[in-house]
């Protein structure tokens, strides 16, 4: 067991938690960064880097602005089209959909920042959207967040309202991304680099 204060880390990169009403899923979701986090062997969450070929953005930086572009985008569905989406559901599946990254990028970074992975975890055999799913299957969270939280190969049928959301803010925040860091649009970037397109 790692001496490393994952909470601490989690909590401070993710300001965005406070915002989660209820406490029990707040807490979920710093559990299973936690364990990601861990069994994953990296010594700070900053370290984890947006995608595997472009380090010059970290995946905080992405989760934050997935997070704040779907609250935003759920604020107008609730305010403009009268829609009822469940906002902790969306708070929670955003900042957990990349929380798979914690296992599937450890092959992509230098050793300096990562203490002995688990390699029953730690791989990028696994896309990081499923494993994310399984870390909050594992800790607990509701169904709800569950289900929105694998955002871009399509393994659950049902899509609601909020997982939608997660996923067109995933979306966003990868175009702009992309284009800041390469000059390219997702969708060029997911044809050129893509793990799940080989």
């Amino acid at each position: 067991m790692s001496d490393i204060d994952y909470r601490e880390q989690v909590e401070a990169a993710f300001p965005e938690l406070a915002d989660i009403e209820d406490d029990s899923l707040r807490e979920q979701v710093v559990d299973a960064w936690c364990l990601g986090l861990e069994r994953g062997g990296w010594r700070d969450i900053e370290d984890i880097p947006y995608a595997w070929n472009i380090h010059e953005v970290t995946n905080v930086e992405h989760v934050r602005g997935v997070t704040r572009i779907a609250v935003q985008s759920a604020e107008e569905q609730r305010d403009f089209h009268g829609a009822a989406p469940d906002f902790d559901v969306v708070r929670a599946a955003c900042l957990l959909h990349d929380v798979g990254k914690c296992y599937e990028y450890v092959d992509f970074v230098d050793d300096d920042v990562l203490d002995d992975p688990n390699p029953e975890y730690a791989t990028e055999e696994i896309p990081h959207s499923l494993s994310g799913y399984a870390l909050a299957h594992e800790v607990g969270c509701p169904l709800a967040v569950q289900r929105a939280i694998p955002h871009f190969i399509g393994e659950v049928p049902t899509r609601t309202l909020e997982a939608e959301l997660v996923k067109s803010a995933n979306s966003a925040s990868s175009n702009a991304i992309t284009q800041s860091a390469m000059g390219i649009s997702l969708q060029e970037w997911v044809e050129q680099y893509s793990q799940t397109q080989k």
